[in-house]
């Protein structure tokens, strides 16, 4: 049996900017934010976090300030992936030189590849490291999706442990539950408890950013056995998670932390600033949610 990473909700956290580049100053009190509210684990420079418009040097910096700040009291997980097997394998070696408790690892985008293309780039990396890797799987956003049948073939190597699964497919996570024993942690918030219903251990959140503790909350209650509170904790968010998507992920969860007092600053293109339609339907969520005044 593989060592579980973490159980309940991650966070999927933003990157605050600022002229000079990432403002680490604001990322401290982000992570004592969600550690104060007892999120489960932090994911640092994942999509969320906007890895993809991040140089190289400030991808590594962003891995090992979390790693030292957060300072054991909760696994870090450190999105590592690339389209390219090569820095992927680069990437995730420093993050685990570092202290990092796992990676998380997409899958190759633009480029994309086959499943065999799949599973030859993921066994790479997991032959490259000795830490746990979560797969990450978006096909929304990469353009390529894994089968269960390709979990299967990949939960026989020892360091690939669990699934960030954001597919949308119910009946496939069912699937993949049946063929292996990899761990599963949901890749939407709209799906935390059916994914919970079908043995996942978890989240990845966007959520968490701006509600940490309900989120842990929601978890908490389905492991303890109170799945109808569990259930009205998933409806009762629904609208707020809906809106956290209006707009191509992260823009409407930096705005969110922006208005809740937090500099999460700017985005970087080609993301842009929330229109301002959109700017009002989250403010007032976010009032109707007394997560501003």
């Amino acid at each position: 049996m593989k060592k579980t990473v973490f159980k309940g909700a991650g966070v999927a956290i933003a990157t605050p900017l600022n002229s000079d580049g990432i403002n680490y100053a604001e990322l401290e009190k982000m992570l004592e934010f969600q550690i104060a509210n007892h999120t489960d684990a932090i994911i640092i420079a994942g999509t969320t976090g906007e890895a993809a418009t991040m140089t190289e040097e400030e991808h590594r910096q962003v891995i090992k300030f979390a790693v030292d700040k957060v300072n054991g009291r909760i696994p870090v997980i450190a999105g590592t992936g690339s389209n390219c097997t090569q820095r992927a394998i680069a990437l995730s070696r420093y993050a685990a030189s570092v202290g990092v408790d796992a990676l998380l690892v997409v899958t190759p985008y633009y480029n994309k590849c086959t499943q065999s293309g799949l599973i030859a780039h993921f066994t790479t990396i997991a032959d490259a490291v000795n830490v746990p890797i979560i797969l990450y799987n978006v096909p929304s956003r990469t353009g390529v999706n894994i089968l269960p049948e390709t979990y299967a073939k990949l939960s026989t190597h020892p360091n690939i442990v669990a699934i960030k699964e954001a597919n949308g497919d119910l009946s496939a996570i069912l699937k993949t539950r049946a063929l292996c024993d990899l761990d599963i942690y949901s890749g939407n918030d709209d799906q935390i408890v059916p994914i919970l219903s079908l043995g996942g251990k978890g989240v990845i959140s966007v959520l968490s950013n701006v509600a940490p503790q309900a989120v842990h909350d929601m978890c908490a209650a389905y492991f303890a056995g109170q799945t109808e509170k569990a259930a009205d904790l998933q409806i009762k968010w629904a609208k707020l998670i809906s809106a956290l998507f209006i707009e191509v992920n992260p823009i409407p969860v930096k705005h969110a932390l922006n208005l809740m007092g937090f500099a999460a600053g700017h985005l970087r293109l080609p993301l842009t600033e929330i229109s301002p339609e959109h700017h009002q339907l989250l403010s007032t969520l976010l009032k109707q949610y007394n997560l501003i005044k």
